[in-house]
């Protein structure tokens, strides 16, 4: 045992006020701990505690109570005898007379009560002696929050555990709870209050025991809490109101006794103008039904319609053609108290069906409705008031429909037979009609409210058939007599819907009309066959019909387009419940012919509305998808095939291809690249195209205007299919792509006679040296074979690659940039070094040869220098003509996209290519400037440097989309953009510093400005203490020129991305003078509004800086904010407003 000097100083510690808590917790946590290692026991505790436990200082004893207590709760798993824990009980219960120490008496009880009994648990003796004690002496509402919750929590446990004993005693019992409970407003407690009464109905379940005669009054302080609702708002509690209203709901139906003043409290508050008080009636209302029973329900039955249906009718605000225009699934009404009394409507029928469906049926307001349809033909000629009873009206009788097999039933006898004499007779070849494109003067006719209560009655039949699950022969049985009735009227049914959609024109017939003709049809085509009452033959019916709109030659956009929606739910209908036979007849009416169509281009339909109609069709499923893509792969081969036959002559097929080749790219590729199979359908379209190419001897669709568009987008979508494929379907890509190529004029073999293999026959062939004059088809090779190299995986093989690089090198210096894109994506993926090796070369040797064909010599100026690497060698840069300009113009974009290659792979070799570039950007008369960061020296000669050098540095960084990209298989190292930046600024701004010449320093600014605004923001940001002159010097420089306005913009979001980050913000504070003035110049520039919006929330930014730094500028920028405020385009004047306002009160800021 501890010696009491070691633990006694614990017991000053918590018992003494005045210390921190940190060492109250402390003492308590040690003394605890002494107990459960029993070095300590409870009752030599107890007894040197007794001058706290009973002193006449109240703190005093309250807080050697609140120990006591507090210790307890530490120790609910240490095992105690029952003398020691009655003891204890009793010393508790009789601590809650004592109003000072009540907290750790509460504290104390609740550690008690919750012990287990393998622990030592409470008696039951000692559980009632507890709760009168209690009853007796704690008047919960007159104490804080803190310690209301605890004796709720006290009173709750107690009726949770002892429910028996507490039951006992009786009137005590009931007056203690009301007065605990009355007038409670806080939301923690008041969880608990409801929770109280919803277990007091489980304790005394009986109707006309003791909690009958105080049924009334807790109900009546249930009531005032009903709506709940918050004051304040409700982040700032931790239980939300939904939490609080379902405590509610199940106090409200913890007894069957509260029902004679529950039903008539939420049918008051149903009425209620509060949208909150009718929905969460509503809510209750469903939810009580259940739990008080049909029998004590049925006294309101009459009067809980008459509410529910007022609800319904009142709050359908929004159109007819809001419900019907939505072809999916319907999820019902978007009103949510429609919502919520549909669905107490339905919970009501689930009581007694035949009641609450007699009360519908026979509905002296609903027979109204009905007559009142009549009297109106159109839609149009409805009024307001009119369309939105018949809105509410469908909506409550597909409710009631689909509730059950004999509700459907006596739905349908009373009510279709009536719409149908509205409706009028319609022959039954109303949709023969309709396919053939004969319009029946009676689709004029048509009255819209029988059809549209006929739609929503087939849709709620539909839905219940799709809803059931059990016995198929018995729930046929059930519907008996709506499958009978559909039978007698299916034919009228059909020929109506159909007849809306076979006008002339759309003026002739309102869209609702439209809307409603097309549900119909769609539903019919989606009752399960299983189930269905719908033959197959009307199923086939309907996608005729749907197909001789999509067909058609009349411009009906809306039509067009939802019967479009229809035809794709029908699809996406038969493949989620696997109808095999009406899928073979979807797969041969709809998706045979539409496939067809594009095939063969033979439809009146315009080709753009086809293309749009056949990639929705297809990708309601993969079989779908397979066939349509065979279509798509015929029709594109066909019109090629045609278009190079006939040149120029062919453009009208060159018009078919361009949006074929797209739709295909980005639908068709799409689909199966997201939901597989794409290894296949890839391959087979690219063999297609080589094979059509290498068969077309006279291949020729022109090569400029909308032939070059097709060729790009030709080229779009080789690069996407070779990028889905495997490493072995690239391969033979690859192979049949290389076989074509031979037996192109870029090649000239020694050994014409000689039968070679494809590899050897390439060895054997030389480039041309001089540039040749392209066929259309050799541009249609090359190209297309640049996009099937982009796109292969880095373990696919490329054999003969030294061929391939002198192939692409000569196409380069023609300015064929997808060869540059090739030749950058082949350095990307080769390997390092032999061990990795899945070709014949390594990316150093692929660069050898690369720098030995010349591409790097071609970039020269009208000297010869060297450029020494430390890493790398030299090139000898030959002489440049002003008739090799355009040579090397060429090959500064092949190096840049070889460069983007090497920088996206954290190549070594970059180094070489960067120089060249920054060589190249600099023009001044001086022949040599060292470059101390990598031993450089530059040759500088001639007087221009090449635009397309800034442009270089672009390339390098740039997120492209054709090449080089995750999608393309490029090889990325993590950070490339963050690692390029910090190796090559340094040398570019040591560049920047140095240059002398006003023209190689505007390259070198926009260079800067390449790299600075493609770098991501945070690497920037770590060094905006060193970039922020050369920054905002560029800013200045670029918006000169109407040209550099998109990089000026560029530049200035990074501006505005330093100036919004915490450690930007402090690197660049002392020049906050600098870049107000630039920020002040892009206030008026003129070329884009971007830049003036933009720099406008910039010094909106600076406002927010220290008083001191800004208030200088205060002047200047409030004068150019004033003509800003005048600026022609809104969203500037906004800005300029909000950054006045921020600059004007600055005065009033204090200093700091």
């Amino acid at each position: 045992m501890a010696k009491p000097t070691s633990w006694i100083p614990h017991i000053e510690a918590f018992v003494d006020s005045s210390r921190p808590a940190d060492e109250q917790n402390a003492g308590l946590e040690a003394i605890a701990l002494m107990v459960k290692r029993d070095l300590l026991t409870l009752e030599a505790l107890v007894i040197e505690m007794e001058l706290y436990l009973t002193t006449t200082d109240h703190v005093l004893r309250a807080r050697g109570i609140l120990l006591l207590g507090e210790l307890l709760a530490c120790l609910a798993t240490k095992p105690l005898d029952s003398k020691t824990v009655h003891s204890l009980t009793e010393f508790f219960t009789e601590k809650l007379a004592d109003w000072h120490a009540l907290h750790g008496a509460l504290i104390g009880c609740l550690a008690l009560l919750r012990r287990k009994n393998n622990v030592g648990a409470v008696t039951n003796n000692d559980a009632k002696a507890l709760t009168q004690s209690y009853l007796q002496n704690i008047h919960v509402q007159s104490l804080g929050k803190r310690d209301r919750k605890l004796s709720l929590e006290l009173l709750d446990f107690l009726l949770d555990h002892y429910s028996d004993i507490v039951a006992s005693l009786g009137h005590d019992l009931f007056y203690g709870i009301c007065q605990a409970i009355d007038g409670e407003m806080d939301p923690d407690c008041l969880m608990l209050t409801f929770h109280l009464v919803a277990v007091l109905g489980q304790v005394f379940p009986d109707p006309f025991g003791p909690l009958a005669g105080f049924a009334e009054d807790l109900f009546d302080i249930l009531s005032r809490y009903f709506p709940i609702h918050f004051t304040h708002q409700n982040d700032d509690f931790d239980v939300k109101r939904d939490d609080l209203s379902k405590a509610l709901m199940l106090a409200f139906a913890s007894t069957s006794l509260f029902e004679p003043f529950a039903i008539p409290l939420l049918l008051e508050k149903l009425s209620s103008s509060l949208t909150l008080a009718k929905v969460d009636s509503l809510k209750y209302l469903s939810y009580l039904s259940v739990k008080y029973g049909a029998d004590r329900m049925a006294k309101h039955a009459s009067t809980i319609w008459s509410s529910l249906k007022g609800a319904i009718f009142t709050s359908y605000q929004e159109p007819i053609i809001s419900r019907i225009s939505d072809l999916a699934d319907c999820k019902g009404p978007e009103n949510e108290i429609a919502r919520e009394a549909l669905l107490c409507l339905q919970k009501f029928m689930l009581q007694d069906d035949g009641l609450f469906l007699d009360m519908v049926l026979e509905d002296q307001d609903i027979e109204q409705v009905l007559r009142s349809i009549a009297g109106f033909k159109s839609y149009n000629d409805m009024t307001m008031e009119s369309k939105q009873k018949v809105h509410a009206l469908g909506c409550i009788l597909a409710a009631s429909a689909k509730f059950s097999g004999a509700c459907c039933n006596r739905v349908f006898q009373k009510l279709l037979p009536q719409l149908m004499d509205i409706l009028g007779y319609f022959e039954e070849n109303s949709a023969r009609d309709c396919i053939s494109g004969i319009d029946p003067v009676q689709c004029v006719k048509l009255n819209f409210g029988a059809l549209y209560l006929c739609a929503e009655l087939l849709a709620a039949c539909r839905d219940l058939l799709l809803c059931f699950e059990g016995e198929f022969d018995n729930f046929v049985l059930s519907i008996e007599d709506t499958c009978f009735l559909l039978g007698k009227f299916l034919g009228q049914l059909t020929g109506a819907f159909c007849s809306t959609l076979i006008t002339v024109t759309e003026q002739e017939i309102c869209e609702a009309h439209i809307y409603c003709g097309v549900k119909g049809l769609l539903t019919l085509a989606t009752f399960r066959s299983r189930f269905s009452p719908i033959p197959k033959s009307v199923f086939e019916t309907v996608l005729n019909v749907f197909m001789s709109v999509i067909t058609s030659s009349l411009e009906r956009t809306l039509v067009w387009k939802n019967t479009l929606k229809a035809i794709v739910q029908i699809g996406i209908f038969l493949q989620k419940f696997s109808d095999s036979e009406r899928e073979a007849s979807y797969m041969a009416v709809v998706v045979e012919k539409i496939a067809s169509l594009i095939c063969h281009n033979d439809s009146p339909t315009p080709l753009l509305m086809l293309l749009e109609a056949v990639s929705d069709i297809g990708a309601t499923c993969q079989k779908f998808m397979l066939r349509v893509n065979q279509g798509m792969q015929e029709a594109i081969s066909t019109n090629l095939l045609e278009a190079s036959v006939w040149g120029v002559e062919g453009n009208s097929k060159v018009d078919v291809l361009v949006p074929l080749l797209e739709c295909y790219a980005r639908k068709v590729l799409q689909w199966f690249l997201n939901f597989g199979g794409v290894d296949g359908v890839a391959l087979d379209f690219s063999i297609k195209i080589w094979s059509l190419i290498e068969s077309s001897r006279l291949f020729d669709v022109g090569l400029k205007g909308k032939a070059d568009e097709l060729l790009n987008k030709m080229m779009i979508t080789m690069r996407l299919a070779v990028a889905g494929c495997s490493v072995g379907s690239q391969v033979l890509i690859v192979q049949k792509a290389i076989c074509v190529i031979s037996s192109s004029p870029f090649f000239s073999s020694k050994k014409d006679s000689e039968e070679l293999s494809v590899p050897s026959k390439l060895e054997e062939l030389q480039l041309n040296q001089e540039f040749p004059s392209y066929s259309c088809r050799d541009e249609w090779i090359i190209s297309l074979f640049a996009s099937v190299v982009v796109a292969l995986r880095p373990q696919t093989p490329l054999q003969n690659l030294a061929v391939l690089l002198r192939l692409f090198t000569c196409n380069i210096l023609r300015g064929h940039v997808p060869s540059a894109q090739a030749l950058g994506s082949i350095v990307n993926k080769l390997p390092s070094n032999n061990r990795e090796k899945l070709s014949s070369f390594t990316v150093e040797e692929a660069l050898n040869i690369i720098s030995g064909l010349g591409l790097f010599g071609n970039i020269a100026s009208s000297k010869c220098h060297t450029m020494d690497i430390n890493d790398g060698g030299s090139f000898n840069l030959g002489p440049c003509e002003d008739k090799c300009d355009s040579i090397q113009s060429n090959a500064i974009v092949g190096l840049a996209w070889v460069g983007k290659g090497l920088v996206m792979r954290g190549h070594g070799k970059l180094n070489d290519i960067v120089m060249i570039l920054l060589r190249c950007l600099l023009s001044t008369d001086e022949t040599r400037k060292p470059i101390s960061q990598n031993h450089l020296s530059v040759g500088l000669g001639g007087e221009n440097a090449h635009p397309c050098v800034v442009d270089a540095f672009r390339i390098l960084l740039h997120d492209s989309d054709v090449c080089l990209s995750k999608r393309f298989h490029a090889t990325i190292r993590p950070l490339y953009k963050q690692h390029f930046f910090s190796s090559i600024m340094p040398i570019l701004l040591s560049l920047i510093k140095e240059s002398n010449s006003s023209t190689s320093r505007s390259m070198l600014y926009r260079a800067f400005g390449h790299i600075t605004s493609e770098t991501p923001l945070a690497a920037v940001v770590v060094e905006a203490k060193q970039l922020i002159f050369v920054l905002l010097d560029s800013m200045s420089m670029l918006s000169v020129d109407v040209m550099d306005k998109d990089l000026t913009y560029s530049l200035l979001l990074v501006l505005s991305g330093i100036l919004l980050d915490e450690n930007g913000r402090e690197a660049v504070t002392e020049n906050a003078h600098i870049v107000t003035d630039v920020l002040v110049q892009l206030v008026s520039y003129p070329h884009m509004m971007l830049v003036r919006e933009t720099a406008i929330q910039c010094l909106f930014a600076l406002a927010l800086w220290p008083y001191t730094r800004i208030y200088p500028m205060r002047k200047q920028v409030l004068d150019v904010l004033s003509k800003a405020v005048d600026d022609p385009k809104r969203t500037v004047r906004q800005e300029a407003v909000r950054c006045q306002q921020a600059w004007a009160s600055i005065a009033s800021r204090s200093l700091r």
